[in-house]
């Protein structure tokens, strides 16, 4: 089931103390960028964050999900409401991020 605009819209309302953060629509789902680099994503209406050592002791009892068939686990954001936290969580998860390729 692909995720809806509508979720898409409160999750970058949630996201707003954040800059720049954008978002790029594959198939239905929604990968979420933060500096350049890809956090995380919307999937089937769920937030989910790359699994980074940062994020994990920010969220230790956070069960790992699986965006889609055949990729890998990441976090499920319970806290979705809490605009700081969700700020904070991204800013030390960004930071453990490699910078992108150059192509």
């Amino acid at each position: 089931m692909p995720s809806s605009k509508d979720y898409l819209a409160f999750v970058l309302d949630q996201l707003s103390l954040l800059h720049p953060i954008s978002y790029r629509m594959m198939l239905g789902e929604y990968l979420l960028y933060y500096q350049g680099k890809i956090v995380g994503g919307i999937y089937d209406d769920r937030l989910l964050v790359k699994p980074t050592d940062a994020a994990k002791k920010m969220m230790p009892d956070a069960p790992l999900e699986t965006p889609y068939e055949g990729a890998k686990p990441m976090l499920l954001v319970e806290e979705i409401d809490d605009r700081e936290f969700l700020k904070d969580l991204f800013d030390a998860t960004v930071n453990e991020l490699p910078d992108p390729k150059k192509p």
